[in-house]
């Protein structure tokens, strides 16, 4: 026997206490990349360079002796390794700041930026997703605070859904004050 009358919950989103202020605990993987700085990219180089800079350095000074092509093999490999390591380190830098785990004043500023932008223009914060209220708030929380734990397994939010743990009312409210201003300004000239 099925319930006729179907209803959708949406918890509230758990935050997690930190030093410095939430931004998103679920932020747009495109969000993410956006937002990253240039320390994220140097930081992302020199751990994907690492892996195949130590093994070549290895096979210059103590050569492996593994046949014809086996070296490049090795080094193919350590390549797509350190490619795939360094991303997920650029990617995690990045996203911590939208924990508020470590610094994030630029990025608090880049954020409330962009959705009083938003507000003034009318269109959905988080941007518009297809999929409907239900799948979003499970895409949400199987993607909420997942940097967490990319040792084990990298996953990453490519859904537009409204539960990322803020309350969306101080984008609106400075949005509000800023076209208050520019009227005023209009109103005196």
């Amino acid at each position: 026997m099925s319930n006729p009358t179907s209803q959708t919950y949406q918890w509230p989103s758990k935050t997690v206490k930190t030093d410095y202020p939430l931004i998103d605990n679920d932020p747009h993987f495109m969000r993410v990349v956006r937002y990253a700085r240039t320390s994220d990219y140097v930081h992302g180089v020199a751990a994907g360079v690492a892996g195949p800079g130590l093994l070549y350095t290895m096979e210059r000074f103590a050569p492996s002796q593994v046949g014809k092509g086996g070296f490049a093999q090795a080094m193919r490999l350590a390549g797509f390794i350190g490619l795939t390591g360094g991303f997920l380190y650029y990617y995690q830098r990045s996203i911590l700041r939208f924990y508020g785990m470590s610094e994030n004043a630029r990025e608090v500023q880049m954020d409330m930026r962009e959705m009083v932008d938003k507000v003034k223009a009318g269109e959905p914060l988080y941007g518009e997703s297809k999929l409907t209220p239900a799948m979003q708030g499970v895409a949400a929380r199987q993607s909420r605070y997942s940097a967490l734990f990319f040792g084990v397994l990298p996953w990453f939010n490519f859904v537009n859904h409204s539960q990322h743990g803020v309350d969306t009312a101080k984008y609106y409210q400075q949005a509000e004050r800023e076209l208050e201003a520019e009227r005023l300004a209009k109103g005196s000239s």
